[in-house]
């Protein structure tokens, strides 16, 4: 890291604790001065719209449908019928795909590509229309981009403006014409970001930073700092009732889980009878996918130095500690890097349940996995090639219902 850089991040961090303390005003005008920030609120350019093409089949009637996005294309499969391929959409505008989100109320797809900060410039998002298959707007940020979240209703976007920037910030985005309305101020290299169940908050999670940050959707304020965990935090899930969040770390083989209501964390969970190294395995994060089962009682973890997933019992949280109750292993290596590859495509993992249960998505490694057998059931390619992914069920002919790009709880 250069020295010019270090002084940089000094007097981010600085002017970030002194917004902590007095709110609003002018540290946050500095604070954001320093960073870079363009002032909000203010509306990103809008750039000329490639149509998306439709290479293959039609898009769903009535289903349960999980979404694949490689780079510059969208693949649909039928989950109840054999992981079917049923349609492939050409995106060719969405080069470096950082996050997607769907809008069941709006029936609007979004996805982030391009810039996550520091040398790979700003990035854009476009809005895809799931009942014409187009494209309806296409916008570029004066900020980095990266993986976002969408409220209930469809009208806020928050994107976090890239895991690798020295800055702190997520933008608020107007979901309909994708003005930038605000934003808030959470931690060093914002990376993932969760609107879980109830609707009413927003899980910040930055990579540089050990806290998971809770804002509220209805007035964009921060509520709670969960932590400090261990490390950076990386890929989270939460609960229905949005008492314990589950998060993975920088450098750290396992994962953790904490109290949202005290803030704590109560278990640090290193996966045993594996190892790994920095030297021999890249990415900074080994444990790079977790996902909780919809009825709460199975945790799994992404072990990518190894080519695992594990399976942990946590239906006696939080009075007991996980348990580990399975260990499988994956088709081929989480290794080299997704293609086509722009930059930043190292294979790490992801996870994510389907709604029912029934199946586990392995992101950068193409398998589906029966979480009652625990066996490989199916072999995605471009599921090999992106961790972006989301359940989309379909009833009448429109979009009723979507998942997160992790799996989560739905106890209430």
């Amino acid at each position: 890291m250069s020295l010019r850089l270090t002084r940089r991040r000094a007097l981010v961090a600085g002017l970030a604790a002194l917004v902590a303390v007095t709110g609003a005003g002018a540290a946050t005008y500095a604070l954001e001065r320093a960073h870079g920030l363009p002032g909000v609120p203010y509306s990103p350019r809008s750039l000329r719209v490639t149509p998306a093409r439709v290479v293959f089949g039609h898009r769903p009637s009535n289903g349960h449908f999980e979404y694949v996005l490689p780079n510059q294309e969208l693949d649909i499969y039928d989950i109840d019928h054999g992981q079917k391929l049923v349609e492939r959409v050409q995106i060719p505008d969405a080069v470096a795909i950082r996050g997607v989100a769907m809008s069941p109320r709006t029936r609007m797809l979004y996805v982030s590509y391009g810039g996550d900060g520091d040398g790979n410039g700003n990035g854009s998002m476009l809005a895809f229309d799931l009942l014409r298959d187009r494209i309806v707007w296409e916008k570029a940020y004066r900020t980095g981009i990266d993986s976002m979240a969408i409220t209930h209703d469809g009208r806020t976007i928050y994107m976090p403006v890239g895991e690798l920037n020295p800055e702190d910030s997520w933008e608020i985005i107007d979901a309909r014409t994708g003005r930038v309305t605000g934003r808030i101020h959470a931690g060093a290299e914002p990376h993932n970001t969760m609107v879980w169940l109830s609707g009413q908050y927003v899980y910040l999670s930055p990579r540089n930073s050990p806290w998971l940050v809770v804002a509220s959707t209805k007035t964009n304020r921060i509520v709670r700092r969960i932590g400090p965990m261990k490390g950076g935090v990386r890929p989270t899930t939460v609960n229905g009732a949005e008492t314990l969040a589950f998060t993975n770390a920088t450098g750290f083989l396992g994962f953790q889980v904490s109290s949202i209501r005290t803030g704590k964390v109560l278990y640090t969970v290193p996966i045993t009878g594996f190892t790994w190294s920095p030297k021999t395995y890249l990415p900074t994060s080994p444990s790079h996918g977790i996902s909780l089962s919809p009825d709460e009682k199975e945790l799994w973890v992404m072990d990518a130095p190894n080519s695992y997933v594990h399976v942990y019992d946590v239906s006696g949280l939080p009075g007991r500690a996980p348990r580990k109750v399975a260990d499988i292993k994956l088709t081929r290596p989480v290794s080299g890097d997704e293609q086509p590859c722009l930059y930043d495509c190292t294979r790490s993992g992801w996870l994510q349940h389907t709604r029912d249960g029934r199946f586990v998505y392995v992101g950068d490694s193409g398998d589906v996995i029966d979480t009652r057998t625990r066996k490989v059931v199916a072999d995605l390619q471009p599921l090999y090639d992106s961790k972006k992914t989301l359940e989309i069920d379909w009833r009448g002919g429109v979009p009723v219902f979507t998942t997160t790009r992790t799996g989560m709880g739905y106890v209430r």
